[in-house]
């Protein structure tokens, strides 16, 4: 197969951190302050401008708090977690690596005896139905290493006893949230944002913060997750006083990053950029013999992570250990061509490839891409047939 004459712009499709948004360049940060304490009148402002804008553009209820914490996405859902989890039993539905973690350290850290487990394989989701409303519940609204996200928050009880825990870090502005089925929220600038790591952001509904006030783990908790002191909660934290230090160069990032959002439309259009991205790689799933969906249930087929697998009776007939250098040589290419880098499915999903197609990304990039994925496939497989025939 010929190589391919026209390239993407843009060969980022990483699924995080994510691509930056079109026209974004170091310029666009010029005026930042650094070098100054993220206590001082100004620079805690602008940590407060990113809690009120995502509150305006998400429409998050005015009387849930939004606040910014360490260690990206995993730092605020373990900050949750050990603060909040214990108080009753426990309902964790996992289908890929990151929520199978959150159930691993329920169990296994938190030593949690009441903990019900609902799993599924890779590119399936389980049974929500399961759900008990007086049970709390752990889920992922989208599994960024599966690329299966809930359909939506109808099986989540409105008159739930229980709270929920939901990692949303793919999913925040790709996805309408129902705040309302929604109690401890988190995810990270890095996604769908396509902004800097390194922070999370935790958002507590009104039971949630009722749950922190009148709980108290009986385990230790490191000071970057304590969210009370003297059984209240520490409002501060949701104000734009951080727990820790943060990179107020990530901050001025992250508010490019939403003012942007702000700038095209509100997340309704960030959310539709994403499904016409999602669309482009469908048609030309349709069209391609040999790869597919990992997700078979289009209803639960994410958007923004778009993971592939390849059904080629070849590449099916290798044997396992084969098949992920067959990946990361078909990635190699693509990666030497400057084309398309990091797409490699994630290292505990099986064999394939792992797309972005979030809001950052553009629909055009992810069109001129596909070329150069079949021409990828095709030279690896020629490469691969010929050793093995060897």
């Amino acid at each position: 197969m010929e190589k391919p004459s026209i390239r993407p712009k843009n060969p980022n499709f990483s699924s995080g951190p994510c691509a930056k948004r079109p026209g974004w360049s170091f310029e666009k940060l010029e005026g930042v302050m650094l070098g100054r304490s993220h206590r001082a009148g100004p620079l805690k402002a602008k940590l407060k401008d990113v809690i009120e804008l995502h509150r305006r553009l998400l429409g998050i209820p005015a009387d849930y708090k939004i606040g910014i914490v360490p260690g990206s996405d995993t730092g605020a859902f373990e900050m949750a977690m050990w603060s909040m989890l214990g108080a009753r039993g426990i309902d964790v539905f996992s289908w890929e690596s990151f929520s199978e973690g959150w159930l691993k350290d329920i169990v296994n850290h938190l030593k949690i005896e009441d903990v019900k487990s609902y799993a599924a394989d890779y590119g399936d989701l389980p049974d929500l139905s399961k759900a008990d409303p007086a049970r709390d519940c752990v889920f992922a609204w989208n599994g960024t290493t599966s690329g299966v996200c809930v359909p939506n928050g109808d099986w989540i009880a409105a008159d739930r006893e229980g709270l929920t825990f939901c990692d949303a870090t793919s999913a925040v502005f790709a996805y309408d949230m129902p705040w309302d089925k929604l109690d401890v929220t988190t995810w990270s600038w890095q996604k769908v944002l396509g902004g800097e790591a390194a922070h999370g952001m935790l958002v507590l509904s009104p039971r949630a913060v009722e749950r922190l006030e009148s709980y108290t783990p009986d385990r230790p908790l490191p000071k970057i997750f304590r969210m009370t002191k003297g059984g209240k909660l520490i409002d501060g934290i949701f104000e734009g006083a951080t727990i820790n230090t943060p990179s107020m160069l990530a901050v001025e990032d992250c508010l490019d990053a939403l003012n942007w959002v702000d700038h095209i439309g509100g997340v309704t259009n960030s959310i539709r950029r994403a499904q016409i991205n999602y669309e482009a790689m469908e048609k030309w799933v349709a069209q391609t013999d040999w790869v597919d969906f990992l997700a078979q249930d289009r209803a639960s087929r994410s958007i923004t992570s778009v993971c592939l697998k390849i059904t080629d009776p070849w590449f099916e007939a290798l044997p396992d250990a084969e098949k992920m250098p067959f990946i990361k040589k078909m990635t190699k290419l693509l990666d030497e061509e400057g084309v398309a880098y990091d797409i490699a499915g994630y290292r505990d999903a099986p064999a394939g490839l792992r797309i972005w197609c979030g809001a950052t990304v553009s629909m055009t990039d992810l069109q001129e891409v596909q070329p150069w994925l079949e021409w990828a496939f095709a030279k690896a497989k020629s490469q691969s047939a010929g050793t093995v025939a060897a």
